[in-house]
């Protein structure tokens, strides 16, 4: 095989501007910057005018599949910074209602089955916004990572334990992508 069939290759468009300082990559377009570290990554990362390669250290299909994975986190990048990601999800409960407040970087789920004790979720990074739209709590920014994470931690903040699922249904749960 040749050098060429295991080096991925992606074009940037135009508009955003990709740089690499080391290995992290910046990816900085209208809605913001999305950085991302790649120095665990065994593979040669550079930029030539609008083309981002990555070069496997290795031969083999596990160095080939790192290096297609690197591509699509770049590709998530580049998709953030164009378009933004959202996740919306839905506050659900039948007896005791829920509130639910933003509030210095965390989410506070407010009377969870009658609690008195506010439950509390991180908002990870510094570009994601949550907003609470009547029952529905809205997770945008540039970053796939740090939105799904966000999302991630709301939603298991307000897991059920130790009863059974299919009878109490209350949460906040994820219903759309985009």
């Amino acid at each position: 095989m040749s050098t060429n069939e295991y080096v991925s290759t992606l074009e940037i468009p135009e508009g955003i501007s990709v740089t690499a300082d080391d290995k992290t990559i910046a990816v900085k377009g209208k809605l913001g910057t999305v950085k991302k570290d790649f120095t665990k990554l065994p593979a040669f990362l550079t930029i030539e005018k609008n083309i981002v390669k990555i070069q496997p250290y290795g031969r083999r299909r596990k160095d080939f599949a790192i290096s297609k994975t690197a591509k699509s986190i770049i590709t998530n990048m580049i998709k953030g910074v164009q378009n933004g990601y959202k996740y919306k999800m839905k506050v659900v409960f039948a007896h005791f209602p829920m509130t639910v407040k933003v509030k210095d970087g965390k989410v506070y789920v407010e009377n969870f089955f009658g609690e008195r004790k506010a439950r509390i979720s991180k908002i990870v990074g510094d570009s994601t916004k949550v907003t609470i739209e009547g029952d529905d709590i809205i997770i945008s920014g540039p970053n796939l990572e740090d939105v799904s994470q966000t999302a991630a931690n709301i939603e298991l903040s307000t897991r059920v334990k130790n009863k059974d699922q299919r009878v109490f249904l209350d949460g906040i749960y994820v219903y759309s992508r985009e």
